[in-house]
């Protein structure tokens, strides 16, 4: 028969039946339940209690009924329980009452709440006073029980219980639950069992076992509860864990003023300070503390009221944070003076506090710095790195209705601005105006990137998290939320409206990209700085020193032996300034293209394209020359000694062009009013942008055929970065420049394109009397070209890949279409697990990926791999490319601490076995000591 309950004094089986593993301990009796069993083994004051088992859960959340034992099992359990504490359940003389509390392998909010008293009778209540004298403590605790089990077990919910209680105080004149006298809880009680025939249509349970049977499946209800099922959905913690129950003597805070309760984390839990903070009230039992019913005092006040108790628990905390090397959040109970520890586990915490006791404990030797970077997340560097609302002023801007709409929460952080709802006025207000601007529109072209840099923010109301306008918020690190649907845009009015609430032009909004919500008016924000952020500077810094370890990688067909270096996409100088100070050692990716979307430079562009002629096209070029030179120089001069991967146009050219709608509709009001001045000119251009058309813009005209149908222009490009990195090297500056050739399908489109491409390279390096390593190599988004990877890798000197056109390609999804119609029902309906826009589709492109590096390294051993696309910042995408040999990813500035992180967990992950030796053998000879699960310390000297 199977093991569903497991007792107090168990712990050993636990861990032998979980074969030894902690971790496999507490998927068996859940965070909680291990943590007892733990503290009861190292002789910490613990009340008998039992566990029943996730797996217990999953049994039943399969048959919907208990599983065949189990509730034996459980009646057993408290037999022992009664034995341990000489009390008898559902006695009346000495009755034993228990709790009731979830307990899965994580913590999660959303699963059933507590339930405490668990065995109260109207008998058993009557026994209790006869034989404690103390009226107001038990009839305080039948009343919480009926509440509780009413409102959690039975769902009635708390207000039927609450409105009964405050119509009573009320018309006794008591403003506190503290003023209620015995008497007056004798009669709550009564009121209260009349709250819950009213909503449940029966007698509350009088028979002790039926408490404990309903509470114990009320739990394993909870697992699948809307709560709970979201939170797991959001935090990605499995659905099949299942929970534990945790069923514990009652001990109580509520017996007099000897007696008290709390909760306490050993460092505080929102700086990351080594100081104990806490709160706890007298007389009182622990929901009170948490629902913060009446005003709790700081734990360290408890020293002046029970010195003796105060001092124990002190000491009690301090070997817990040192045992389980983190920081504890604990409850505790006082009764009569005496403690017991009722919970602990690891504390919750904010970003910022999660850094600095990371930090602070590896320089504690508490743990080792790998731990301490393991134990950052990258969603904590991300918070760090953002603007940020304050949750009670969000919170307060909800009561007072200035909450607008939600969203995608694109690109996180805050942005506070006055909307303008194209990217002209945008950015002319940000500039001439000095106004903080918040850009709003239906969607975002590549041509409303100039408005989108000016803003502080984005918002709009279609699209998807990688929609255009999503994507450029995170490749500029604005705050962004798209798709708000709830949003009606009037661009002609220059409106929105939301519901009742209108909102124009130059009005204030608050947009938080981190949760996808938008405010009406002004909310503060706080600006963080990584410069200041020296903790996290610390954590980066060793998060690198992890990658750039020698084989912390295996380097199959000649592979990288260390782990990814992290470099960014960035367009401009001023990006590259910041990826470096970010900690970027190289530019993946520059976008040429949006160098030309300048306003002073699209002109020259579009005189180049209607050029019919090569030379025509050739003397606009030669306009654009200089700038793109300049553009070049200062991308160089930023990233001294580091590489720097410049592609050559991508887009297509109709991209450039006025928008066609627009234009014809220009054309036909000049005509209805018979303005023939500039009509000529306007019609022409209305023909030559119709000639433009394409059925499949994506799949058309761009790319490296372009480079062959107008080589013109790549050649420009060419000769403006060569000529850059001579003038750079002569003025001292370490250039490594790297062409790449976007949208290659098959190596004859290298060998057509890349020689006259190397021929103006040598002829700029004969002319400046220079000489300088570069490469030119391509850009794999076609999936022939990751199949084809061995030839194509005999001309191009370097792999990087594409992957958001890559992801196009392979699923045959157009990205923008997928989002908005299908995307989100697939992954309802589990047809995708993820998207694969945001997180790299292992199966599909992902195998591709690996198989165009193995294949290009046949080739080409010393073959370099990056990836440029959206899911270079991606943690998950970031393990895969580490995993299958990249040498870097890039991505966003703003993204880049993230993946220098997230590299470093990919490399402690996947070490091979003889790295993992070589850093236990270094730890060894600095004598690291350590505590296992048991709390038994291990000193070990080389």
């Amino acid at each position: 028969m199977n093991k569903w309950v497991y007792l107090f004094n168990e712990v050993k089986e636990v861990e032998k039946v979980s074969r030894g593993s902690w971790d496999s301990v507490k998927s068996l009796v859940g965070g909680k339940g291990a943590g007892l069993m733990d503290m009861t083994r190292a002789g910490v004051p613990v009340p008998p209690f039992f566990t029943v088992t996730t797996e217990a859960c999953n049994a039943y959340q399969k048959a919907n009924k208990f599983p065949a034992g189990m509730w034996d099992q459980e009646l057993k359990a408290l037999k022992a329980i009664e034995k341990a504490t000489g009390k008898k359940f559902g006695d009346a003389k000495n009755p034993l009452l228990v709790s009731c509390r979830s307990g899965a392998k994580f913590s999660m909010p959303g699963m059933m709440d507590t339930i405490l008293n668990i065995g109260l009778t109207d008998k058993v209540a009557e026994g209790m006073v006869k034989a404690t004298g103390n009226t107001r403590f038990v009839y305080d605790s039948y009343r919480r029980l009926i509440e509780m089990f009413g409102s959690v077990v039975m769902d009635t919910g708390d207000e039927v219980f609450e409105h009964a209680l405050e119509s009573y105080k009320a018309e006794k004149g008591y403003k506190n639950d503290t003023d209620m006298q015995a008497e007056d809880w004798v009669a709550i009680v009564e009121k209260f069992k009349v709250a819950y025939k009213s909503k449940t249509g029966e007698d509350f349970p009088q028979d002790p076992f039926k408490q404990l049977e309903l509470s114990t499946e009320a739990v394993f209800r909870s697992w699948n509860g809307k709560r709970a099922v979201d939170y797991r959905n959001k935090e990605k913690i499995s659905h099949t864990l299942g929970t534990a129950v945790n069923i514990c003597t009652m001990a109580f805070g509520n017996m007099g003023d000897d007696s008290a309760t709390g909760v306490a984390f050993t460092r505080n839990p929102s700086t990351g300070d080594s100081l104990m903070m806490g709160e706890y009230l007298i007389n009182a039992q622990g929901e009170d503390v948490v629902a913060g019913i009446r005003n709790a005092d700081p734990i360290q006040n408890l020293v002046n009221q029970m010195p003796k108790a105060y001092k124990q628990f002190m000491d009690i905390t301090a070997k817990l944070e040192k045992h389980y090397h983190d920081m504890q959040d604990v409850e505790f109970t006082i009764e009569r003076g005496k403690l017991w520890m009722l919970q602990t586990r690891i504390g919750k915490r904010t970003a910022k506090a999660a850094v600095k006791m990371a930090v602070d404990m590896a320089n504690e030797k508490l743990i080792t710095k790998e731990e301490a970077v393991k134990r950052v997340t990258p969603e904590n560097v991300d918070a760090l790195l953002h603007p940020q609302f304050d949750d009670s002023a969000m919170n307060q801007a909800e009561k007072d209705g200035h909450f607008v709409a939600k969203g995608v929460n694109a690109s996180p952080g805050a942005a506070v601005g006055q909307i303008y709802f194209d990217a002209d006025m945008a950015e002319k207000m940000a500039k001439e105006g000095k106004q903080d601007t918040i850009m709003v529109r239906p969607f975002t072209k590549p041509d409303d990137v100039h408005g989108m840099i000016a803003s502080k923010g984005v918002l709009t109301s279609e699209g998807g998290a990688t929609s255009h306008a999503a994507v450029v918020a995170r490749q500029f690190g604005i705050p962004c939320v798209v798709g708000a649907s709830a949003i009606k845009i009037d661009l002609e009015k220059r409106v929105m409206n939301v519901g009742e609430i209108t909102l124009k032009e130059g009005d204030w909004i608050s947009v938080d990209g981190t949760t996808g919500k938008v405010f009406a008016g002004k909310i503060p924000t706080s600006e963080p700085s990584l410069e200041e952020q020296t903790d996290l500077l610390t954590l980066l810094n060793w998060a690198d020193e992890i990658s750039a370890r020698k084989n912390i990688r295996s380097a199959p067909n000649g592979g990288p032996t260390r782990g990814l270096q992290v470099w960014a996409n960035a367009d401009y100088p001023k990006d590259a300034r910041r990826a470096r100070s970010y900690g970027a050692v190289g530019i993946g990716l520059c976008r040429t293209e949006h160098m030309f979307f300048e306003p002073e430079r699209l002109p020259i562009v579009q005189e180049m394209i209607l050029s019919e002629t090569s030379d025509g096209r050739t003397a606009a070029l030669n306009k654009l020359l200089p700038t793109q030179r300049k553009d070049f120089d200062g991308l160089f001069e930023a990233m001294d000694g580091y590489p720097v991967i410049i592609r050559l146009i991508d887009p297509p050219l109709h991209e450039f062009m006025p928008d066609e709608e627009a234009l014809l509709e220009e054309v036909i009001t000049m005509r209805v009013k018979g303005q023939t001045d500039g009509l000529k000119a306007k019609e022409d251009l209305l023909e030559s942008i119709k000639g433009m058309h394409e059925s499949n813009p994506m799949m058309g005209l761009r790319g490296v055929r372009l480079s062959i149908v107008m080589p013109e222009i790549v050649e420009m490009q060419v000769r403006a970065i060569f000529e850059a990195a001579a003038d750079c090297t002569l003025r001292g500056i370490v250039v490594k420049p790297e062409v790449m050739i976007p949208l290659t399908g098959t190596v004859k489109e290298l060998e057509w394109i890349q020689p006259r491409l190397l021929r103006i390279a040598s002829a700029v390096m004969a002319e400046k009397k220079i000489k300088f390593e570069y490469k030119f190599g391509t850009m794999i988004e076609i999936p022939r070209a990751a199949v084809t990877a061995q030839e194509v890798a005999k001309q191009a000197e370097f792999f990087s890949f594409g992957t958001n056109d890559l992801t196009q390609m392979t699923y045959g999804y157009s990205r923008d279409d997928a989002e908005r119609n299908f995307l989100i029902t697939y992954q309802e309906q589990g047809i995708l697990g993820t998207n694969p826009f945001q997180t790299i589709d292992r199966e599909g492109v992902g195998k591709l990926m690996q198989w165009a590096i193995d294949e290009g390294r046949k080739t080409r051993p010393n073959l370099e791999v990056g990836i440029c696309g959206e899911h270079g910042g991606d943690p998950n995408s970031i393990e895969w490319c580490h995993m299958i040999g990249n040498n870097y990813v890039s991505c966003s500035p703003f993204r880049v601490p993230i993946a220098r992180l997230a590299a470093a967990h990919a490399a402690l992950k996947h070490q091979p076995v003889v790295a993992k030796k070589a850093v236990a053998k270094k730890a060894v000879a600095k004598k690291v000591v350590t505590s296992s699960p048991k709390g038994k310390k291990v000193a070990k000297k080389k």
